[in-house]
């Protein structure tokens, strides 16, 4: 292993010190990969799943709205695709742009998106995205998937806002925010496993809840191999014991949101969102790269609006293949798995 290990021990001293090592490869099965997100990663992640959904079998988003929202353009996004001031967007509009870039081959074809798994979480009190905007995820994904009732799960919780919802076993290792009110870190004290029930939709049967047995490690990766650009210099993937040592796995990446990246709140998100604990136990590997802080950027936020691309290019392509983010998480996933050296 040439990656250099981080305890998981929410007690020891985090060492930010030290320095990253290119990202190693792992016996991944291709079927069992999905990506989730929080906000403006649970926007990415559906870029992602849509753009490459034959190498996406599910996905997962908490309090994020319809694929294609911003259209390229911030004042879309603050207006429409956050809060609704201007009103809810059109999904026929939204569908005509997801056309479009099918008839050019730069989403996945209609049949692969039709087999995914979708998990939608959103809190009823969220007032950084309004929770009618995760609906209209789901009236997306009702269109597009083979059989909704069986491949979609849409869960509402009446006294969240906005962020990730974590037990209380997690929330008593860290300072979490009021399930209520939200706010830094966006780790929602809710008493609602979002990590683990998100996993139980995506994978069903494979995953067990986590009895305290399983092992693994945090480590930090140089992210520069893949996008020398939007990005940190440093990204995380947690590795369990058994996957370390060979085993065939599943791999899921999980993207923070606006504010939650690790220059900003540390490494709360990676050690404490709750994936940690059943990945160990489960044969799942979690990748978590990292967007950073930017004069266009300030809160690290993923691109789901074009900040990334529209100061050279007139209509950024962000939200699709050739989105420079999608990219280099896609370039990510195949290295890991290894099959960019196929």
């Amino acid at each position: 292993m040439s990656l250099l290990a981080l305890a998981t021990t929410p007690a020891l001293a985090q060492d930010a010190e030290r320095e990253a090592s290119p990202l190693s490869m792992f016996d991944i099965e291709p079927e069992a990969i999905s990506v989730m997100g929080v906000s403006s990663g649970g926007y990415m992640a559906t870029q992602l799943a849509v753009a490459w959904p034959a190498q996406f079998s599910g996905l997962a988003v908490f309090a994020a709205g319809p694929w294609g929202c911003a259209q390229g353009a911030l004042a879309r996004a603050l207006t429409q695709c956050m809060n609704t001031r201007l009103g809810l967007p059109e999904l026929d509009e939204l569908q005509d742009r997801h056309d479009a870039y099918l008839e050019d081959d730069q989403v996945g074809p209609m049949d692969a998106l039709a087999k995914q798994r979708v998990y939608l979480w959103s809190g009823e009190q969220d007032d950084v995205v309004d929770p009618r905007l995760v609906e209209m995820l789901a009236d997306q994904y009702r269109t597009w998937l083979a059989d909704p009732d069986a491949q979609l799960k849409r869960v509402s919780d009446t006294e969240a806002g906005h962020g990730w919802p974590v037990s209380v076993s997690a929330a008593q290792t860290i300072d979490p925010a009021s399930c209520t009110e939200g706010g830094s870190p966006y780790l929602l004290n809710c008493d609602f496993d979002g990590a683990g029930q998100a996993l139980k939709w995506l994978y069903e049967e494979r995953v067990q809840a986590p009895q305290g047995d399983g092992r693994g490690m945090l480590m930090r990766f140089d992210q520069t191999a893949f996008y020398d650009g939007g990005l940190a210099d440093t990204g995380y993937v947690f590795v369990p014991k058994t996957c370390e040592e060979g085993a065939p796995c599943a791999l899921t990446v999980a993207l923070h949101g606006c504010s939650m990246s690790a220059e900003q709140i540390g490494e709360t998100f990676v050690r404490h969102s709750g994936l940690n604990e059943w990945a160990a136990e489960n044969r799942l590997v979690v990748l978590y790269p990292q967007a950073r802080p930017s004069l266009p950027n300030p809160k690290a936020c993923w691109d789901w609006w074009g900040y990334d691309e529209s100061s050279w290019q007139l209509d950024a392509p962000y939200d699709s293949r050739q989105g420079q983010q999608v990219q280099a998480l896609k370039a990510m996933v195949e290295h890991i798995t290894g099959a960019s050296a196929n």
